[in-house]
């Protein structure tokens, strides 16, 4: 069959380029229609439980997390001059389109009693840009004096300020956002140019903004570099720009075809598809190796290019198949997770990575046709003494040697497994952001003086209409307010209870002391005096607390950006005391909100990944047994890819690194490439065995002096290809960078030096 493979591709190299030519052209002109990932990533499928309360909570609510946070710290805030600014500030971002509030000490409500129609009168404290310090200094006296606004948009103790920006649905998880962002940037810093005060911007849609417009980077970032990096170990390797030209043009169609591929499946570019170019270039560059390398040596042979390309393709092309099947496997394995990240990763991932297997099997032939003979300096590398040294004494070694291999394996293996023992589950509702990137800085800020930006939400359903405009409901929320002020990750919480106590400090003209829940007397009398909500009159404040019918309401908080196994232990912790307050025979109680989406995904993700992982172990499994078809093959080859997993693992629980969705991706990551160099060697051990006979020893070490070359060439592009992840700026992505790179090393190591015993002492019967 392969020989016919190889007749086919030699003979149509013109319609070969016609084709790639056309697909470049038309998949090209598709991936200009390439659009970005603006919506949260769901890491729960919608059938989940707690996706289904959140959609309901949304649906009832509107959006959580709809909010921008801008902070500072300025002394001089409410000196005339700063205040005027600060005012003319808050005015320009409520212009900006997408804007529905924003809420300041510039821009703040008070309710005021009016005795003459006993009704309370929702007010602006500024009214309008003071003009005197006069004025400045009353409406800090009045500021000052609204408990409900301590802590939300002033920190008395702490003496920063926050403005409270609110946006439009449509705006929170969609393009339109981008220019909103950009726009409320501008004028920010534009004001903290203005005074010297360094300006703290945070909250879920602006995060969300900064982080993609980061990953568009790094993607166009890291495409550049991975070529740059292949591109100069292929030139060092080969000494030759010929090779390197062929290698280089192959890759970026490659990448070409993957952006056009990924409008057609109507994939977003997201922070893991936005790997897949740099990933394309180093899977690409290595099955080039294998190729080049092959190439050469079979020219070497027979001096007859034609004859050495059809050898190439025959005698490669099987190996080079069944290891771009197990990455891709190991790609594909994602799709189980049903995650709205990983599952078109996955797709995508295997469907390009087979598709670059194809186009190197066919144009790299096709280019070397057309290329001189690969003579001189082209293939001095193949003589290189320090390689052909080190490939002697490692399989010298690999010969004489087999027990002290296995023990100091053993040893290493048992350090191993007392590290992966200690390995812990963790992950953050930000858990991308550099500690040392300004954006971490401002959550941190936000953290300190409002008590963080994560949505976290209780869900009350009092099951009767008009059950939450109730005192004795009204207590039970406050209640639930006093057990959530012991925990010091959560904010101030807003609620009607809020609302409730804010009115009965107006009734009692504004008197700080009287900010609290009103007895029941007092709780009708103070409701006859709120006015009626006809055509939008009262802003939000109210109405998105409570439902149409008045049955159900929320309790929102801002939640630092605490691990996940926290969030877990405080949601344990308040569903005796949630139960306690609000009997589950009369109420309905749920917790949800961002922060708790998170915490189910991460477990979820954890499971679902695992289970991926031993999928793509299995169906690796499956293609060695078709291929070698005897068991103890099977074995020989697993092995020495499970022995880096578990380094892996060991290093990440002696470092502390927990398991996360990143560090679980290098799992299926490493599997898929590492087993590569297996594949090779036992399929140039197994064609050895024929050219000597069935003499083990014999075939072993010139399996390894084959391909050690090509194993060490292709193991320095991977590793330093996944090393460039290392200077990302998001952690999971930098995680990727380290850990990939050191299981290709050890996967390397394994390859080389306990493979080969491996296949000595299965076969040691027949020695």
């Amino acid at each position: 069959m392969w020989d016919k493979i190889a007749d086919y591709i030699l003979k149509h190299r013109v319609l070969n380029l016609t084709i790639a030519t056309l697909l470049m052209i038309l998949l090209g002109l598709k991936a200009f229609n390439m659009k970005m990932g603006h919506n949260m990533a769901n890491t729960l499928p919608e059938s989940d439980t707690t996706m289904v309360v959140y959609r309901q909570f949304l649906e009832k609510y509107g959006q959580d997390g709809r909010s921008i946070f801008v902070g500072m710290y300025d002394e001089n805030l409410f000196t005339l001059e700063h205040f005027k600014d600060y005012y003319d500030l808050n005015a320009k971002i409520r212009e900006i389109t997408g804007v529905t509030e924003c809420l300041s000490v510039t821009r703040v409500y008070n309710l005021k009693k009016n005795d003459s129609i006993k009704k309370f009168e929702l007010t602006q404290v500024v009214k309008q840009r003071p003009e005197t310090q006069a004025e400045v200094d009353a409406i800090r006296e009045e500021i000052m004096s609204l408990t409900m606004y301590d802590g939300l948009l002033f920190n008395s103790e702490k003496h920063s300020t926050t403005m409270l920006i609110s946006l439009e649905d449509e705006y929170v998880n969609s393009k339109k956002r981008t220019e909103l962002v950009s726009s409320l940037k501008q004028l920010i810093n534009n004001y903290g140019k203005a005074h010297n005060i360094e300006m703290r911007i945070s909250g879920m849609p602006y995060i969300r903004e900064v982080t993609t417009q980061k990953m568009v980077k790094e993607i166009v970032g890291f495409t550049v570099l991975a070529i740059f990096v292949a591109g100069l170990i292929l030139y060092l390797f080969f000494r030759s720009w010929r090779p390197l030209v062929s290698v280089v043009t192959i890759v970026l169609l490659s990448v070409i075809y993957m952006f056009g591929i990924m409008v057609l499946l109507n994939f977003d570019v997201t922070i893991l598809t936005g790997v897949l170019p740099p990933l394309l270039i180093i899977i690409g560059v290595e099955n080039s190796i294998f190729m080049l390398n092959k190439y050469h040596r079979e020219y070497n042979v027979c001096h007859d290019k034609m004859q050495a390309l059809h050898n190439v393709i025959v005698r490669i092309g099987p190996a080079n198949f069944l290891t771009n099947v197990t990455t891709a496997v190991s790609f594909a394995s994602f799709i189980i997770t049903r995650n709205v990240l990983l599952v078109p990763f996955g797709i995508l991932a295997s469907v390009c990575i087979m598709l670059t297997y194809v186009m190197t099997m066919v144009l790299l032939p096709t280019f070397f046709s057309y290329q001189k003979k690969p003579e001189g300096k082209l293939v001095n590398y193949m003589n290189n003494p320090n390689i052909n040294y080190i490939m002697e004494k490692v399989s010298a070694f690999v010969l004489s040697k087999k027990r002290v291999v296995y023990a100091v394996l053993a040893v290493l293996l048992t350090l191993c497994v007392l590290g992966a023992m200690r390995m812990t589950t963790s992950g953050r509702v930000v858990d991308d952001i550099a500690k040392n990137d300004k954006l971490y800085k401002d959550i941190m800020f936000f953290e300190d003086n409002v008590g963080g930006v994560m949505p976290f939400e209780i869900s009350i359903d009092t099951r009767k209409p008009k059950g939450v405009m109730n005192a004795n409901f009204i207590r039970k929320v406050q209640q639930l307010q006093d057990n959530l002020a012991l925990y010091p990750e959560f904010s101030r919480p807003l609620s009607i209870a809020e609302v409730v106590k804010f009115a009965r400090q107006g009734f009692f003209n504004g008197d700080r002391k009287q900010y609290k829940v009103p007895s029941n007397n007092e709780f009708g009398f103070i409701m006859k005096y709120m006015p009626e909500t006809k055509g939008g009159e009262l802003p939000k404040i109210v109405t998105q607390y409570i439902d149409s019918q008045m049955q159900s309401t929320r309790v929102s908080v801002q939640m630092a950006n605490v691990t996940t196994p926290e969030i877990d232990n405080i949601s344990k912790s308040l569903k005796p005391q949630i139960d306690k307050i609000f009997p589950k025979e009369k109420y309905d109680v749920v917790m949800t909100g961002s922060a708790m989406v998170t915490l189910q995904g991460t477990n979820y993700l954890i499971v679902n990944l695992s289970h991926s992982l031993l999928l793509a172990f299995i169906v690796i499994a499956l293609l060695m047994a078709i291929t070698f078809h005897k068991f103890k093959m099977v074995i020989i080859s697993l092995i020495p890819n499970l022995i880096p997993l578990l380094f892996t693992a060991g290093v990440m629980g002696f470092c502390g690194i927990p398991l996360k969705m990143s560090t679980i991706l290098v799992f299926s990551i490493a599997l898929g490439i590492s087993v590569d160099n297996t594949i090779h060697y036992l399929a140039r051990y197994r064609l050895q065995m024929k050219i000597n006979n069935n003499d083990i020893k014999k075939s072993v070490m010139a399996a390894i002096l084959e391909t050690g070359p090509s194993m060490i060439y292709s193991a320095s592009v991977l590793i330093c290809g996944f090393l460039i992840f290392a200077f990302s700026s998001f952690g999971g992505t930098k995680i990727v960078g380290f850990l990939v790179p050191f299981t290709l090393l050890i996967a390397l190591i394994t390859n080389i030096l306990v493979l080969p015993a491996l296949v000595l002492t299965f076969n040691r019967k027949k020695i």
